[in-house]
This record gives structure tokens, C-alpha cells and sequence, in this order.
């Protein structure tokens, strides 16, 4: 009985997320619905209120109404990102989780390293957990890509209703995951199967930043 009432309230979610999906949401709501995506010229990119290589995380803070949660992490090359992570935030009324990646100089990095407070080794390298001034200084640099992960998983028909058939898509040749690749609108969607489906958004002159790495580890698919 149990098992039945968890099946039924998923299902009814996963209505009501579509349903938001395909109809959008309340004209006051409209900036912050994932397929509303404004482009002023090629450098930005402008979606839930925030500005691609201008908006920062205090006023990503403020918008999504959350705290937020900084993390650099180092690959096993030696690459460094520092990113930061809205564990949920409810945006146009369709729960989500959010990661923003932020544009740190390259000269800046390695110190937010050293002076981390704490390291967590993962499957995938390095995690490093920022010291107080340096998240201060991090949360006033532009965010340089936003990634959207919807709380419930979504069919692709809704995705080609309101984004359009992509201009290229591109399959992983580890995972299997696909990529629907929109770059005139900075948009790379991902979809794997049983997966939650994840949007990431970057700015149209930044869009092969994402595909140069697809292009090396993926296939072409029609």
C-alpha cells in the first residue's frame, strides 16, 4: 500500500512539473522559467534573473531567496574550478538544483587552494572547502555558467516543445548520456535515460568551452 502512495505522488509531480513546463507560469514569473533565456549580444547570456559574466552570487543569493555553498575542486590533472551549489531553490514554483560556476582568475586559484580550510578526496579529485575572506571575495565575481538539474525527471517531448529541435546532439561514449546542443542560445541539455535531466547555460561565445570536450569524448548522432 505504501509502495503504491509513493508510485501515485511521484507521479502526480511529475504532471505537475510538465504541466509547468509546457504552459509556463504567471507573467511576473516569466524570468524565472528555464526557457527564458535573453541574449542582449554574444557576451551574455541572461536566465532566472541572472546575467552570465556580470551577475555574482550575492545577488544570485538574493534572487533564489537560499544560501549558498562554495566549493574548489581539483581534478586529478590539476585543474581548478571554484563552484557553487544552491541545494534547492524553487523558481516559477518548479524545484531545482542549481550550480554556478564562478569566473576566478587563474593567478587566483591556486592561493583559495592553500588556504583552504578542509579536503575531501571524490571519485572525480579534489574537494576543497574556502576560507571566510576567500568566499567573501569569490561571492563578488561573475558567475560564468549556471547549471539547472530539475527535481524530477522529465520526458524529452517536453524539452522539444519548448526549446525546438537542437542543432546538433551528441551522445557520451561512457556514459551513454545525450546532448542537445542549442548554441546560438548557450544552452547544452542533457539527457540520460533514467536520469534527471541537467541544463547548463553559458554565453553563446563561450558555447565551445562545452562541446570541444563532447567533440573529444562523444558521437555524433542524428
Amino acid at each position: 500500500m505504501e509502495r503504491k502512495f509513493y508510485w501515485a505522488i511521484t507521479l502526480i509531480a511529475v504532471l505537475i512539473l510538465s504541466v509547468a513546463f509546457f504552459k509556463g507560469d504567471k507573467p511576473a514569473e516569466k524570468s524565472d522559467l528555464p526557457w527564458n533565456i535573453e541574449h542582449t549580444n554574444s557576451d551574455t547570456t541572461r536566465v532566472f534573473g541572472i546575467t552570465l559574466g556580470q551577475s555574482s552570487t550575492n545577488e544570485a543569493e538574493q534572487h533564489f531567496k537560499e544560501v549558498a555553498k562554495p566549493i574548489l575542486f581539483k581534478s586529478p590533472s590539476g585543474q581548478q574550478v571554484v563552484e557553487v551549489f544552491f541545494e534547492e531553490v524553487n523558481l516559477a514554483g518548479l524545484k531545482a538544483r542549481v550550480v554556478l560556476s564562478i569566473a576566478v582568475p587563474d593567478a587566483e586559484l591556486q592561493g583559495i587552494f592553500e588556504r583552504g580550510l578542509r579536503m575531501n578526496a571524490t571519485g572525480s579529485g579534489k574537494e576543497v572547502t574556502l576560507a571566510p575572506d576567500d568566499i567573501a571575495s569569490v561571492f563578488r565575481m561573475p558567475i560564468s555558467s549556471l547549471t539547472y538539474m530539475p527535481a524530477t525527471r522529465l520526458e524529452d517531448a517536453v524539452f522539444s516543445k519548448r526549446f525546438g529541435q537542437p542543432e546538433l546532439r551528441i551522445r557520451e561514449k561512457k556514459s551513454g548520456a545525450v546532448h542537445w546542443l542549442y548554441p546560438q542560445s548557450g544552452l547544452d541539455i542533457t539527457l540520460g535515460g533514467t536520469e534527471k535531466p541537467l541544463l547548463q547555460y553559458i554565453a553563446p561565445k563561450n558555447f565551445d568551452r562545452l562541446t570541444q570536450p563532447l567533440f573529444a569524448n562523444g558521437e555524433v548522432i542524428k
